[in-house]
């Protein structure tokens, strides 16, 4: 029988502590409210501060490739560098969680991340800036995935919906925030836009202070070895398939010897991560996991997902301002349609999943309004009447919101405590490998489309586009500050034109993951932290306090190994 401690604490049988999640006598109170949202106050700082450093940038970008005299395919890899590395690390700080402590996990992440946007700040050409893009993305790859993992770690399924709502309510904030603040700061003269890296340092450090005194979580202590070969394999071949992606039809053709080697170099590395990861003993990616088939329709709906959400979020800056004429600041005011989507759709889905524990009509429903929305944004030109646009947007926005964080969801309620971290990092990892490629694909199609679409402007003009021609370059990002009028109009007609083209390509990507999601079984969200439905039946577990006071769980993993013992963070 249950007991009540002096200190208000719930105690099982034998006075034992209870562990929380409602599973077994041997259970304590589930967190309040009020202890959940001071525990991740600052993993939701963190989580900000890792999206600020996107979106912050994406309306200075046009600006900074200008100021840096880069090309498309220079823009183009300031944005992917920082998808690519945080794809290829992500799975790799899932694993870390679910064998380290995660509360330090994420300091570090955030310490990565202030590094590298310290360093870009000082950025003399675009190749510098690129790496160092490629270190905040290893910082922001550790957040994003992380802050899944530790919200797993320590709310039940069924609550999580409610706190999903949370995040996808900090990412929609951010994004709207982001363009905002940092079309301010190009625009304002005596800062410029190398204050773009430099203004989410503060909001970092105020993270890791608050991370300290309010992030307590177990610390699971297991005597392994990181399977630093698996990391390896596939960041290799991410890497190798995101740089043929990137030069194909520029570099090279797309059929070509190149093609040829780096395609096949990336199957192969592929296929050596999957035979290092079937015979490694933590494996980076376990491997049974896609056995479920929950798991494996998720991720592949992550996959087509990010090429929908990083298509939505790059493209719009290049668009108001390179084929309407807008500023950094007005393109991020013009953006608020499809992150105020995202804000209502995330948090409505998330308060409706916990109340109710289902999720699947909300999948099937983003699925439907992110194809359309994409779809109807396939019709843009530089001169579509801005209200048509801010639905388009609004749809997207919507559909974006009512996926995203709801697939993770669906795979944390299908696996054990011991593969929350790898689990939720492979959606993860999916999501980021989309959007890279994507980015990549879909900013070699943009720039290939511009120069055509530039090409029969210059023609239609005749002798007067001749003239005109010597005073821009259809290759890299122009100045329309500095054109004459005939060729201004030339070149926002060709990016209205051009990133329409992009969005209509982009929407069989987000068809395939609709029609992925109808395919998805749905199991109502249940249980304690961590655990799936009837997990209870199949894990025991055991709580004891060491020499110190500290509560100690010891709890089997069902596949016969020794029990792994944590101990509450101080």
């Amino acid at each position: 029988m249950a007991t009540t401690t002096p200190d208000g604490g719930v105690r099982g049988p034998a006075g034992r502590p209870a562990h929380a999640g409602g599973h077994g006598g041997d259970t304590e109170a589930p967190m309040t409210h009020r202890q959940i949202m001071e525990a991740l106050s600052g993993l939701l700082l963190g989580m900000f501060v890792a999206i600020l450093s996107s979106t912050i940038v994406s309306n200075a970008l046009p600006e900074i490739i200008t100021d840096l005299h880069g090309s498309q395919s220079a823009y183009t890899w300031v944005v992917t560098a920082a998808l690519l590395s945080m794809t290829a690390a992500t799975p790799l700080w899932g694993k870390l969680s679910d064998l380290f402590s995660k509360k330090l996990l994420v300091q570090i992440a955030l310490v990565i991340y202030v590094a590298g946007s310290v360093v870009a700040g000082l950025s003399q050409n675009t190749g510098m800036l690129i790496a160092c893009r490629v270190v905040q993305g290893i910082g922001v790859g550790g957040l994003s995935a992380l802050a899944q993992i530790v919200m797993a770690a320590m709310i039940s399924p069924r609550e999580r919906g409610r706190y999903s709502g949370y995040l996808g309510a900090t990412f929609a904030v951010a994004t709207v925030g982001g363009p905002l603040l940092g079309g301010v700061i190009t625009d304002t003269d005596w800062l410029g836009w190398r204050w773009c890296f430099y203004v989410g340092v503060p909001f970092a450090i105020i993270a890791l202070i608050v991370l300290q005194k309010t992030l307590k979580l177990p610390v699971v202590k297991r005597d392994v070895k990181v399977d630093w070969a698996g990391a390896f394999f596939i960041s290799a071949a991410v890497s190798l398939l995101l740089i043929w992606v990137t030069l194909a039809g520029d570099d090279y053709d797309w059929i070509s010897w190149q093609t040829y080697a780096m395609v096949g170099g990336a199957i192969a590395l592929g296929a050596l991560f999957v035979l290092v990861e079937s015979r490694a003993s933590e494996p980076i990616i376990p491997l049974r996991l896609f056995r479920n088939k929950t798991i494996a329709l998720a991720s592949l709906a992550s996959l087509f997902v990010g090429v929908a959400m990083f298509a939505g979020t790059v493209f719009f800056s290049q668009y108001f301002q390179l084929a309407r004429g807008e500023s950094p600041t007005m393109s991020g005011v013009l953006t608020i349609p499809m992150i105020g989507g995202l804000f209502v759709s995330s948090t409505v889905s998330g308060r409706s999943i916990t109340k109710t524990g289902r999720w699947k009509a909300w999948l099937v429903a983003g699925g439907a309004l992110v194809t359309a929305g994409l779809g109807l944004l396939g019709t843009l030109r530089y001169d579509t009447p801005y209200w048509q646009t801010a639905v388009y947007m609004a749809l997207l926005g919507l559909g974006i919101g009512m996926m995203m964080q709801n697939l993770v969801l669906a795979t944390q309620n299908q696996v054990a405590p011991e593969d929350l971290g790898a689990a939720s990092s492979v959606v993860t990892f999916f999501r980021s490998l989309g959007g890279a490629v994507g980015v990549s694909a879909l900013g070699a199609v943009l720039a290939h489309r511009v120069t055509d679409y530039v090409e029969d402007g210059l023609t239609a003009l005749g002798p007067a586009g001749a003239a005109a021609a010597g005073h821009g370059s259809s290759s890299g990002i122009p100045d329309l500050d500095k054109l004459p009028a005939p060729l201004r109009e030339v070149f926002e007609s060709a990016y209205g034109h051009g990133i329409g083209d992009v969005f209509l390509y982009a929407a069989p990507a987000a068809l395939i993951a609709f029609v992925v999601s109808m395919f998805i079984k749905e199991v109502a969200l249940k249980g304690g932290p961590g655990v799936p439905e009837g997990a209870g039946t199949r894990q025991g577990s055991e709580v004891q306090r060491d020499s110190a006071g500290a509560v100690q769980t010891a709890t089997a993993d069902g596949r016969g190994r020794r029990p792994a013992l944590t101990r509450t963070e101080d």
